[in-house]
Formats: structure tokens, C-alpha cells, sequence
């Protein structure tokens, strides 16, 4: 009861995430192909070496605040953010693991948009302190790593883009 449960839940949030291609799933040749198994290896341990940084921001954040420094809110939104981004960017891995097409292509459109707005936001003077400056760029280059490896031939050829549906005749 409870598998079915947690099955039905999987399947509507990925009809949510994954919109009209929801169902689609790459050839299982494709999937269980040794080049994709290894890259979604490194994929999975760079997200984890990304939630890592995220705990170790979070853990800086409440030592500071617990020795009586004054943590600017901006420092705990990001905090908050980058971890719902890193289980996000899990979900979306482990689904592209599975097959899923949109989940590759959401995975390979966030790990090339998010390390660019992490680096703008990290140039706003002021706004954070060195330390966590120096925690975005440090996420924005292992997601630069995960976009890497998305992008790679192999991948792109694994995970090809559905067929557009024919516009049905009125």
C-alpha cells in the first residue's frame, strides 16, 4: 500500500516537473549504458559535494550567530535556498538516472542557469559577507562540473529530445 502511495506521489510530481513529456523515457540501451551509469556517478557526487557546502554554510551561519555576530537575512535565505535548489537538483538527477527525459533537460537547464545568477548575485557589493561570496563560487563551479558532464556528446545522444506531436486535424 504504502510502495503504491509513494508511486502514485512520484508520478504526479513528475507530471507536475516534467509537463507534456512526462511519460517519456529515453531506450533502456541508452540508460543502462556504462558512459551514462558513470556520468550520472559523478553527477550524483558532485550534487552531494554541493549539499555538503550548503550544510557547511549553514553550520558558518549559526556558529557566527551563536558567537553574537549579527548574520545579515540574506545569508540565511541563501542558506535555505541552496539546499531546496541541491534536493531539487537530486530529484531531478536521480529521475534522469530512471530515463526520464525532462528530468536530464531540467537538470542541464538549471546547472547552467543557477550558477550564473548565483555569480551575479555574489557581485552585488555588500550584500554578503567573504565567506559566503566564496560559497557561491565554489557552488557555481561544481555546477558548472554537473552542466559539463550533461552536455557531453554521449549524454545529448542518450537523452534525445522527444518528437513533436503532430497538431491533431480539426
Amino acid at each position: 500500500m504504502e510502495s503504491s502511495l509513494v508511486a502514485s506521489g512520484l508520478r504526479m510530481l513528475d507530471r507536475v516537473a516534467g509537463g507534456r513529456h512526462a511519460d517519456y523515457t529515453i531506450p533502456p540501451e541508452a540508460r543502462d549504458d556504462p558512459r551514462t551509469r558513470r556520468a550520472f556517478v559523478v553527477i550524483t557526487w558532485l550534487l552531494v559535494a554541493e549539499f555538503v557546502l550548503g550544510v557547511a554554510a549553514l553550520v558558518v551561519a549559526v556558529v557566527l550567530q551563536a558567537g553574537g555576530a549579527d548574520v545579515h537575512w540574506a545569508v540565511w535565505m541563501r542558506c535555505a535556498v541552496v539546499l531546496a535548489m541541491t534536493a531539487t537538483l537530486f530529484y531531478f538527477a536521480w529521475r534522469a538516472q530512471k530515463g526520464y527525459y525532462w528530468a536530464y533537460s531540467r537538470l542541464r537547464l538549471f546547472s547552467k542557469v543557477f550558477p550564473v545568477v548565483t555569480l551575479v548575485i555574489a557581485a552585488i557589493p555588500g550584500l554578503y559577507p567573504l565567506w559566503m561570496v566564496t560559497e557561491q563560487i565554489l557552488f557555481s563551479l561544481i555546477l558548472i562540473g554537473v552542466a559539463d558532464y550533461l552536455d557531453s556528446d554521449h549524454m545529448r545522444a542518450a537523452f534525445p529530445r522527444p518528437a513533436r506531436r503532430a497538431a491533431a486535424a480539426s
